[in-house]
């Protein structure tokens, strides 16, 4: 009698993968757009609403929009909206396809670089259900990780044919897909570090690293030449960043050292490092905003900041202590540090801390450190494979519940931010999100809460003092209104959107005067805007007076 064909282990892996990331984000189908950034990136965004287009495509490689430069991510929404339309589902599907490819690549590629499967799927595993990638993958304005990730990863697999066979044409191969990458986010600078870490471990390229009697003097001489080795790519890098800083400078997304000193940067980025680990270990309390220490009014404990530095150096002192017998914990140590840096906020953009989005690629490394620590440390034990089975199942198995959670509450916006208030700290931004939502459903008492408590919080924010005018608006209370508009233009003096909002409150009171010349100031600020113009010629018709 013949024996059926066994099934080869890798296709298991890949199978089991597959279902683990499946099980996590397929709810996500069922979610709406959220309104923070994907209105800029698919829902009101006159581009992308066309679909693939020729205009579409030139503009998506000559625009700043929304301070980036990311001419492939700006083509996968217009071509979600070709094919799905605004079906919010599909473009959410779209994200959980991109994921699921990143994670089956990161295995194959692993086991290919190492050799080791076992080690390699767990890597994957975490990956793939890990509660702090949610964010990158069930939002859809952050399409830019998940694409940006999956040409980082086929660089990886193109290097390691270029480093088996080398050849100008492979090594074309890499800084392509390298471009491409770029292309999509500018997180992926510093990649050509990364490679140099494979340098060293898995590819050996640095000579005999496993072997403890090696000399370091001896493998740091290869350095210079494989350093040299990523000149195109370190000067793609280079374009990369200065092309990121002009657009975010252009959109006014950089913040003004006046405002957030230097110094204050740097304290925030090393608890950055260890907070980013803390969630890993430990993923509760997971939040879509996180306050900036600079706009809390505890700011940042020195033992915080001490405790944290004392632990990052000790790490890294361990991690470099045990290269030469244990390479992998270095690499995996200097790859999360080094491909943080990026998003520590040194350079400030927005008003947040950290972002669980920021660990999409970082935690590769931790999970490279811990999926061979752990297998070495259990080597020559009887009960190993039972033991690493029955380990690293519970662990994926209690992630996986935990990221199935996370990706519920971005189903819709009153969750997802009535979640993260109840995740941080005040948040003048939580409450400010969460009070647009409760408006866009009608629930104007809510939301004059929730806007009430943000200027409580942050009281020199104009958007906020206008949304909350708006609010008071609808439950028809001009009176109250009018404040609110009139603190928002003393903050804010440019704000046409808040003069003819107050303009339309003087008139619903019977001020037509106050109306008309608050109108004028907004068209002194935005000629162009057609609303207020709008208004001016009623109200003045009505008075029999000109414009």
């Amino acid at each position: 009698m013949r024996r059926s064909p066994r099934i080869p282990h890798q296709y298991l892996v890949s199978g089991a993968l597959a279902v683990l990331v499946l099980s996590v984000y397929w709810q996500t189908g069922t979610h709406a757009f959220i309104n923070v950034d994907d209105s800029e990136y698919v829902t009101t965004n006159p581009q992308v609403l066309q679909g693939l287009t020729l205009d579409g495509v030139t503009w998506a490689f000559t625009t700043f929009h929304f301070a980036n430069w990311h001419p492939l991510t700006w083509l996968s929404h217009m071509a979600d909206v070709t094919l799905f339309g605004l079906d919010a589902g599909w473009h959410h599907r779209m994200n959980v396809l991109f994921h699921l490819l990143n994670t089956e690549l990161l295995f194959l590629v692993l086991w290919r670089m190492t050799g080791g499967m076992w080690p390699s799927a767990f890597v994957a595993a975490l990956f793939g259900a890990h509660p702090l990638h949610v964010e990158s993958v069930a939002w859809v304005a952050e399409r830019k990780d998940v694409l940006s990730t999956l040409f980082w990863i086929l660089t990886m697999g193109a290097y390691l044919r270029y480093v088996r066979r080398p050849g100008a044409g492979r090594y074309l191969l890499v800084a392509v897909s390298f471009a491409l990458g770029l292309m999509c986010k500018p997180m992926l600078v510093t990649l050509p570090f990364v490679l140099l870490l494979l340098d060293w471990w898995p590819l050996g390229r640095f000579g005999s690293t496993p072997d403890p009697s090696g000399s370091p003097a001896r493998l740091l001489s290869r350095l210079p030449r494989l350093a040299w080795e990523k000149a195109p790519l370190l000067a793609l890098s280079a374009a990369s960043c200065i092309v990121t800083y002009l657009a975010q400078a252009k959109g006014q997304a950089v913040v003004s050292l006046e405002y957030l000193p230097f110094s204050v940067r740097v304290a925030n980025a090393f608890i950055s490092y260890t907070a980013y680990l803390g969630k890993t270990a430990w993923p509760a309390s997971l939040s879509v905003f996180y306050p900036h220490p600079a706009g809390v009014a505890a700011g940042i404990p020195a033992w915080q900041l001490a405790g944290s530095i004392l632990l990052l150096a000790a790490a890294t002192f361990l991690a470099l202590r045990q290269g030469r017998r244990r390479p992998y914990l270095a690499v995996g140590w200097l790859w999360y540090l080094g491909t943080l840096v990026p998003a520590l906020g040194l350079v400030q953009v927005g008003s947040h801390a950290i972002a669980d989005r920021y660990t999409y690629v970082p935690l590769i490394g931790v999970f490279i450190a811990l999926a061979w620590g752990i297998s070495e440390a259990l080597a020559g034990w009887r009960f190993r494979p039972i033991a690493l089975g029955a380990l690293g199942g519970a662990v994926v198995l209690a992630l996986s519940a935990a990221g199935w959670r996370q990706a519920g509450y971005w189903r819709d916006d009153v969750t997802l931010f009535s979640h993260a208030l109840a995740s941080t700290d005040e948040s003048w931004f939580v409450l400010n999100n969460l009070g647009a939502a409760y408006g866009r459903l009608g629930q104007y008492q809510q939301a004059v809460g929730c806007y009430r408590e943000a200027v409580r919080i942050l009281p020199v924010y104009a958007h906020t003092w206008n949304n909350l005018g708006a609010a008071y608006d609808k439950l028809g209370l001009p009176q109250e209104a009018v404040g609110c508009y009139r603190e928002a233009v003393r903050i804010k003096p440019d704000y046409a959107l808040a003069w003819n909002n107050l303009g339309v409150s003087y008139v619903t009171l019977g001020q037509y005067r106050l109306g008309i010349d608050c109108w004028r100031e907004a068209l002194r600020i935005k000629p162009d805007y057609a609303e207020a113009w709008n208004n001016l010629a009623a109200v003045s018709a009505g008075l029999g007076q000109p414009r």
